[in-house]
């Protein structure tokens, strides 16, 4: 942990966008939502990912969430913008608009729905670079695009500076581990995981930071174990992961077998969100649907068991 810290590196929550009862953008929330995450101490922002709801919102509303994370987090920490889009066209039109509205990086999948080769992969992030002057990171998702970002086509794009970053989701340890064996040499290269819990486990192998979507429910509790972690003490980042994990249980409150696995998780974290006062409603975009009554019950039990309640009041 003694290397030089790359631009982006700490903890980037990929912050959830908040909907009002009639399912429009609800600026006030939102606003909450970065000034929890940045009163818990976080890195940096990541506006319109999968926990953003970004494939479910219009270019319009994206351009509303952007203004809103960006004008809240005033240049207090970086904000990245989810320019994810089927293909590179489509997706370097969000990249500009991001741009335009003050985004610091743009991130990006490989193409979707299409089929691609690797070498059309390759071209994608390279076309991506040249068409925005900002940053640009790759975010490895294979769950939801089909495509693996292998260390062999991520590494020469870092080197030739066409990536600045990677967030790994992919949930591949090995090739994870690959990857930054890799980087050595390319110390101003940010790897990232989006694996919430193992955290501790990716810095030790030599992750800069996390991206994790539990991190909109418990900022601080990432913050310290990422503290924990950058110190070399580990005893106290495993503690605090263990504590993180048991609280990762609210994505289980969703009734089996009616909710997809996106609804399930995004949704307990606007419901534990709505419980701890942060955000007015845990209503989720179509066609998705929002957690219920008995279901919000098992997720303010999941909060208690894991010692906080409403933003501010807990584990701090």
């Amino acid at each position: 942990m003694t290397a030089p810290s790359p631009v982006y590196s700490g903890v980037i929550p990929p912050v959830v966008t908040p909907l009002t009862a009639d399912g429009e953008l609800d600026r006030a929330s939102l606003e909450r939502v970065v000034g929890h995450l940045l009163d818990g101490g976080v890195h940096g922002l990541f506006a319109l990912g999968s926990s953003g709801e970004t494939a479910y919102l219009t270019p319009a509303r994206q351009d509303e969430v952007i203004k809103v994370i960006t004008a809240t987090a005033a240049g207090q920490v970086p904000v990245l913008v989810g320019a994810i889009e089927t293909t590179t066209d489509r997706a370097a039109g969000r990249a500009r608009a991001a741009a335009a509205l003050g985004a610091d990086a743009v991130v990006a999948t490989a193409p979707f729905y299409t089929r691609t080769h690797v070498t059309e992969i390759d071209r994608h992030f390279r076309d991506l670079a040249a068409a925005v002057d900002l940053p640009l990171l790759a975010y490895d998702v294979p769950v939801c695009v089909h495509s693996k970002l292998d260390p062999e086509l991520l590494l020469p794009l870092a080197a030739d500076g066409v990536l600045a970053g990677v967030k790994d989701s992919s949930g591949d340890d090995g090739s994870f581990r690959r990857l930054v064996i890799g980087a050595r040499d390319l110390p101003g290269f940010s790897i990232l995981t989006g694996h919430e819990l193992v955290v501790d486990a990716m810095m030790l192998s030599g992750a800069r930071g996390s991206v994790p979507g539990l991190g909109n429910v418990d900022p601080h509790g990432y913050v310290r174990l990422h503290e924990a972690a950058v110190r070399g003490d580990w005893a106290t980042a495993r503690a605090e992961q263990d504590r993180l994990v048991g609280l990762f249980d609210i994505v289980r409150a969703a009734r089996p077998g009616t909710a997809s696995a996106t609804a399930a998780g995004l949704g307990a974290f606007k419901t534990a969100l709505m419980l701890r006062g942060v955000i007015a409603t845990n209503v989720m975009s179509p066609p998705m649907r929002r957690l219920d009554e008995t279901e919000t019950a098992s997720v303010s039990s999941c909060l208690a068991r894991a010692g906080l309640s409403r933003a501010g009041v807990g584990p701090r």
